[in-house]
């Protein structure tokens, strides 16, 4: 393998990931609007199931917003790349479903780190390094492989691919740090982590 396909490898891992990436930060805007809780306010053991930061607009208002990114993606990739792979999605129809695990996974895993933090007595915006930065990338990859074995496979395991995976965990520490800094300048998160 020589460096031109290591490299596209890594894109395709880093591209196709996109539409996860997006939701958390889409649900934040949209939540800010959300009056009804996912948990409507309840508890569970004496604490919160989810707490105040989770709302369902900010849950569907994020994973649509990743599917949508997803759409543009394979819009400009149509552009450019006329083999009907859509640089890593597929063929359009058999895999719009990819872009739904991936951004409702995404949002899923959020909402699955915020259960763990209550669980752990964390209030809302505490830091959980680790759990902060990794809870939508292993809730999209799992809803993904749920339905989509064999693209998960594909993309991000089989032989070098398994780099694109690696190089994701690798960045995604720093990307949420910026994202959560740009976030907490633009008013829209209390804390910059």
């Amino acid at each position: 393998m020589d460096a031109v396909e290591f490299l596209k490898i890594i894109f395709v891992g880093l591209w196709v990931f996109l539409p996860a990436m997006l939701p958390n930060s889409a649900a934040v805007v949209f939540g800010k609007h959300g009056k009804t809780k996912m948990d409507f306010g309840k508890t569970w053991r004496g604490k919160r199931i989810f707490g105040d930061g989770k709302s369902w607009a900010g849950f569907f208002g994020g994973a649509f917003s990743g599917i949508v990114l997803g759409l543009i993606q394979i819009g400009i990739a149509s552009i450019f790349d006329d083999s009907g792979d859509y640089w890593g999605f597929g063929d359009f129809w058999g895999n719009v479903g990819v872009l739904a695990t991936l951004s409702f996974g995404a949002v899923l895993g959020d909402l699955c780190g915020a259960f763990i933090k209550r669980r752990l007595g964390l209030e809302r915006g505490a830091k959980a390094p680790g759990l902060d930065q990794y809870d939508f990338v292993v809730g999209a990859l799992c809803v993904t492989a749920l339905f989509f074995p064999g693209w998960v496979y594909d993309t991000y395991i089989e032989g070098w691919h398994i780099c694109a995976l690696l190089f994701l965990l690798l960045i995604m520490f720093g990307i949420h740090r910026m994202v959560n800094i740009i976030g907490y300048r633009m008013g829209l998160k209390k804390e910059p982590w």
